[in-house]
């Protein structure tokens, strides 16, 4: 099978979606299907990976994204070759699946990944959220039942892409992990970062990105330090540089210098030991659909501390594999305060929170997504041989 994976963005820029792909393209691959990459920019950057395929992009500013609204002619007749074509974002990848690969009846699948009414709240704040929110409700309709099959990684998402009025069947399907490493990781020697073995070292993993709401987690960790004085806070991750910037500032405006910890970027082959070496993973983000900083924090054994939403809310049972809080700040504080003080609970949740993450893992996922590949490519070849389908496919190789 030949499965075309289109992005608006791949590595280097890391987020849950090029972690996923890349996962993903890994597993179907040991499986034996061939898998390519579609995505946008980053020219001279040198893939570790075959068949990853970039097309030219105007670069937006230094987010990892790059605006194009074609493929090269030879990215174009690679993509027109696939057996399936799954899209990761809507827009830009979603509208050239349509372009490309509608006329030759190339199945299309779309997993939405990301709260799009949320970023348009985090990113464009002056435009009124009725504005955001009946623009999402025209387009992803519309875009929806475009596409052969619409897949959801949470039931919360499912939920709110009914709102945004989507009206097609909707799968969920969770996002993979490939939890090996997670599950049996050896810690990282607390003394190399100044650490004492009986600190309690909380971490956040992910970008460092305005919708990712850490001023709220550092507020709240502000409270905490002052109560708990061997508490400690590592962030893992970078972003755009400019808002890493205003959270360092922050850090030192709050005066916790001394105990949060900024690494930047790691490779993420060393995460899982960054991991193991902590207590408690802690999120205050509300804009998650499937986060899979979430599932690899349980999956080295460590407790939850987050918002009931969408997403975090999927994942995190409240009082079993960690604690969820409303998005209100005494209540977030209090709650991990009492994970921080009770060792006992803890541990206890560390047990249940790794088993829980093994529904995630990659290999079950990708039976279940191969699964429907292969239902959709036997439901589209009667229609491949039909006279208007091979018209619009010769028509469409002189289209630019």
């Amino acid at each position: 099978m030949r499965i075309g994976m289109m992005v608006d963005s791949y590595k280097p820029y890391i987020s849950g979606i090029t972690n996923y792909v890349e996962i993903n393209k890994r597993y179907l691959e040991l499986a034996g299907h061939d898998v390519f990459v579609f995505t946008f920019g980053d020219m001279d950057y040198t893939d570790g990976e075959p068949r990853v395929i970039r097309n030219r992009g105007l670069q937006l500013l230094d987010t990892g994204f790059y605006l194009s609204m074609r493929y090269s002619r030879y990215a174009k007749k690679l993509l027109q070759t696939m057996d399936v074509v799954h899209v990761h974002h809507p827009f830009l990848s979603g509208r050239l699946a349509l372009r490309y690969c509608r006329p030759l009846q190339i199945p299309v699948v779309y997993t939405n990944h990301t709260r799009y009414d949320l970023y348009a709240q985090a990113y464009l704040p002056m435009m009124p959220d009725e504005v955001s929110q009946g623009l999402l409700q025209a387009y992803m309709p519309t875009f929806c039942r475009a596409v052969d099959l619409v897949i959801t990684p949470s039931a919360g998402m499912e939920k709110i892409l009914r709102e945004l009025n989507v009206d097609v069947p909707i799968k969920v399907v969770p996002n993979g992990v490939d939890l090996k490493n997670f599950h049996f990781a050896s810690p990282l020697p607390r003394t190399d970062f100044g650490y004492k073995e009986d600190d309690i070292l909380l971490v956040y993993a992910g970008r460092i990105a305005l919708e990712k709401n850490l001023p709220f987690l550092l507020e709240s960790f502000t409270g905490i330090a002052q109560a708990i004085p061997n508490v400690h806070l590592l962030i893992i991750g970078g972003g755009v540089q400019q808002y890493e910037d205003e959270i360092r500032s922050l850090v030192s405006e709050l005066k916790l210098v001394q105990r949060v910890r900024l690494t930047g970027r790691i490779p993420y082959d060393q995460l899982p030991a960054y991991l193991a070496m902590c207590n408690i993973f802690v999120t205050a983000s509300v804009t998650e659909v499937h986060p899979l900083s979430v599932i690899e924090g349980m999956g080295a054994g460590l407790p939850i501390m987050g918002i009931e939403s969408v997403g975090v809310g999927d994942i995190v049972e409240d009082g079993v594999t960690g604690l969820l809080a409303t998005h209100d700040l005494p209540a977030f504080t209090a709650k991990l305060t009492r994970l921080c003080l009770d060792p006992n609970l803890r541990a206890q949740m560390s047990d249940t929170a790794r088993q829980a993450s093994s529904a995630f893992a990659i290999e079950n996922i990708t039976r279940i997504m191969l699964a429907q590949y292969e239902k959709l490519i036997t439901e589209s070849r009667p229609r491949k041989s039909t006279w208007r389908t091979r018209l619009r496919g010769f028509v469409e190789q002189f289209n630019s």
